[in-house]
């Protein structure tokens, strides 16, 4: 028997860098009146629950705590972010064989108590391992997807921001396919305030489109490698992507979010879990958003989706 949904409550599985960034950002947010902090180190968990408690008097009444998976089952959205850390010069797909073992012994604990929530899947490779827990969870695909593109997407626009000297925000680009080495700028709908990206570019006085755009768009792909060679890992950013999917679920926002989430019919993409924006809500992923791309794109989108494909087809699922 399953326990009715709270929807003022979250729970993070897994209470490493990203874990604890997340939780931070989430407290901080104000979005929930109850966190709970799940890992296999409950001294870790508890030390962090301790840890961001200290600051409640700086910001909303929230209850911190170490649980169990008996402490989860009515979370509105279960997070997860455990598994290994992307060592540097290792891809997010190297890390595959690794985390999936690890979400074996994650998703059938969350399926076994009937769980009715959200499960937000935040661990890389986030394509592979959501279409993992959607295989094992046997859940709707609706309520169960990843991070995806989000961070990526975010990344994208602050360095076109940057670039053109414009507000982040004003900024409408997507990255979609893997979050990996195989993403792709969907550069051919990328615009500022709907204006096209080429002819702003063009107002901001520069000409070498085709120069830029690679630099921006290798600068992106690299982001994570460059922040891991510096600081050993990344969590600051993403811990910010996994507070604004969470809005827009309780919130019930229907806002359109590139997250990760097996497609269907996209572009002859079926049964593969990528990123596409999608209409995110109370409900998980509401529809995907089918967004227009050029042929280039298109195949790029198609590769992406064979490099996931070829990974899924070896894994023990």
């Amino acid at each position: 028997m399953s326990k009715p949904i709270n929807d003022r409550k979250v729970a993070i599985i897994g209470c490493g860098f990203v874990g604890s960034s997340s939780a931070f950002a989430l407290m901080q947010g104000g979005l929930f009146s109850e966190i709970v902090l799940v890992d296999v180190d409950r001294n870790r968990a508890e030390g962090e629950a301790l840890d961001i408690s200290h600051g409640m008097p700086f910001a909303h009444p929230c209850k911190i705590y170490a649980g169990d998976y008996n402490d989860i089952d009515d979370a509105a959205i279960i997070v997860i972010t455990a598994g290994a850390n992307q060592k540097p010069g290792e891809t997010r797909l190297d890390l595959v064989q690794k985390n999936v073992a690890i979400f074996k012994t994650i998703i059938p604990q969350i399926s076994e108590r009937n769980y009715q929530g959200i499960i937000l899947v935040v661990s890389n490779p986030v394509d592979i391992l959501t279409q993992v827990a959607v295989k094992l969870s046997g859940f709707p695909e609706n309520r169960v997807f990843g991070s995806g593109t989000t961070l990526d997407s975010a990344r994208l626009k602050y360095l076109l921001g940057e670039h053109l000297q414009v507000d982040a925000r004003s900024v409408h680009a997507w990255i979609i396919g893997e979050h990996g080495d195989s993403e792709i700028v969907a550069w051919s709908s990328a615009n500022v305030s709907g204006v096209p990206i080429s002819e702003f570019c063009e107002m901001r006085g520069y000409t070498k489109h085709d120069e830029h755009m690679e630099e921006i768009a290798q600068g992106v792909k690299n982001s994570a490698y460059k922040i891991i060679e510096k600081k050993k890992a990344t969590y600051y950013g993403v811990a910010m992507a996994v507070r604004r999917i969470c809005e827009a679920i309780i919130s019930d926002e229907k806002s359109v979010l590139p997250v990760s989430s097996i497609q269907h019919d996209t572009y002859g993409i079926e049964g593969v879990t990528l990123s596409m924006p999608a209409i995110v809500g109370k409900d998980g992923i509401e529809k995907q958003v089918k967004i227009k791309l050029n042929e280039k794109e298109q195949e790029a989108l198609k590769k992406s989706a064979g490099a996931l494909k070829k990974v899924l087809a070896d894994l023990d699922i």
